[in-house]
């Protein structure tokens, strides 16, 4: 039976059409912008509407007041303005938030500033309905720097600034929505990357052409946050905005990959799919934190993380401390990072050094700068064997335990796959339920649409 509508219902859409008037002739893009502000100029009338006037899927998650809470300490929290109840999701919970902070019920929160307009009001009830059935004109996200970054929406064309942010549009399901790729990490991996790597490129990930970018006219860009192996992503919002929407999101960290994967499945409007992979990431990585915090100190390996000798001197390798994504793996696979206390993330010490530490296990990391060959793209495991064998020959090193990853599992939504492999190295009698290959497939399977056999095909790792 037809759901009749209610007579408020029909006040505010003829208010719509007054203020908008006729669709004929009016781009996509701009209807959504016009829908909004008409929005806003009637949210007297919407808030007084029943909750299905806006959002009729969403009437299961009304709730009472008692039963709005912030997220604990330690609990995920969704930096999405809107998130009032700053928890791991948007939803009516929030609408409740931002109601009871207008009445003086609940503490103010950041976040629940839905539309960034500096004050909480009842147009940030409407901003955030809006974002939950996926109909706002603009969302305003904390982005990996750290700084609020407003996002016109939708979102139709992407430029892809590195390989991590590739994979992860792929993985949600948003890969015909790339116009635009780096010419290096992503346009070389023909096997990984069988028809993104054809798209046009913008120059090197660390040296983009912004003259190209423009004349592509994208809706954003994808970045990292400025750092030392992006030197390049610094400084492009200087050079591309308010043309181009430059979005800074870090898709390889461990520490924050899940919440950076639920943006941007929030930004494409492909949230369900992101959900879907965070689901398949938390199975694992819960997995893996249980048997690792059944692991005492003393039982933890002791582990050199080799990154070779770009800016080493002679007799001294190259290391990683704390602060980098190398030594978040070692740890969250319960190894001891003989280089974590140093006060740079990135740094060279003497072999001498090294050998006085006694370390029981080596991993030359294949990745950032240190990149030795393997990957989707090969299946000739000599250019790591020569790393193995270059870090064996070292005077002292000849009978160490060592192991070479590369960084197509250890960065990007597969990162999870190198940090079993880790776990399976350092705790193979822990680990031996946990199978690195099949976590791998799984990936390659449900979020990279390959046909790709990792058990016959690739390089990933050297373990002779």
């Amino acid at each position: 039976m037809k759901r009749k509508k209610s007579s408020s219902g029909k006040a505010f859409l003829k208010a719509l059409t007054g203020l908008t008037g006729s669709w004929s002739g009016v781009p996509h893009k701009k209807r959504f912008a016009m829908v909004e502000i008409a929005i806003v100029l009637c949210s007297v009338l919407l808030v007084a509407l029943p909750v299905t006037g806006i959002a009729a899927d969403q009437t299961t998650q009304r709730v009472s007041a008692s039963e709005v809470t912030t997220a604990s300490e330690g609990d995920y929290v969704l930096e999405i303005y809107g998130n009032a109840n700053e928890d791991d999701t948007i939803d009516m919970r929030d609408t409740t938030y931002i109601k009871l902070i207008i009445f003086g019920k609940k503490d103010k929160t950041d976040l629940a500033d839905a539309n960034y307009d500096g004050k909480v009001s009842m147009l940030d009830v409407v901003r955030t309905k809006l974002i939950i059935v996926g109909k706002e004109g603009k969302l305003t996200i904390v982005d990996a720097e750290g700084a609020a970054k407003a996002v016109s929406k939708p979102i139709e064309k992407i430029i892809a600034l590195n390989s991590d942010c590739a994979q992860a549009i792929r993985a949600i399901g948003a890969k015909d929505r790339i116009v635009g790729i780096e010419g290096f990490g992503v346009a070389k991996k023909k096997v990984f990357f069988p028809d993104i790597s054809e798209l046009p490129t913008v120059g090197w990930g660390h040296m983009p052409d912004c003259e190209e970018i423009l004349a592509m006219e994208p809706d954003i860009l994808i970045a990292y946050a400025p750092g030392i192996f992006n030197p390049g992503h610094e400084g492009l919002e200087d050079k591309l905005e308010p043309a181009v929407t430059v979005v800074r999101l870090d898709l390889y960290r461990a520490e924050t990959i899940r919440e950076e994967m639920i943006k941007l499945g929030y930004l494409l409007d492909e949230k369900e799919n992101a959900r879907e992979y965070v689901e398949w990431l938390d199975e694992y990585a819960d997995e893996i934190e249980d048997i690792v915090s059944g692991i005492s100190e003393d039982d933890k390996p002791r582990v050199f993380l080799d990154w070779g000798t770009k800016h080493a001197g002679e007799s001294e390798r190259d290391t990683v401390a704390e602060g980098s994504a190398s030594h978040t793996r070692c740890e969250k696979a319960g190894g001891i990072n003989i280089a974590a206390d140093f006060p740079m993330p990135y740094l060279s010490v003497g072999l001498e050094w090294i050998l006085d530490q006694n370390p029981e296990i080596i991993i030359g990391c294949s990745e950032g700068y240190n990149q030795r060959g393997g990957g989707y793209e090969t299946d000739d495991e000599s250019e790591l064997r020569e790393y193995y064998d270059e870090i064996i020959g070292l005077p002292g090193f000849e009978n160490k335990t060592v192991y070479i990853i590369t960084h197509e599992v250890t960065s990007g939504p597969g990162y999870l796959v190198g940090l079993a492999y880790h776990g399976q190295w350092f705790h193979p009698e822990q680990f031996s339920d946990l199978d690195p290959q099949e976590m791998h497939q799984e990936y390659v399977d449900e979020f990279c649409g390959i046909d790709f056999d990792v058990t016959e095909h690739g390089v990933f790792v050297y373990q002779p």
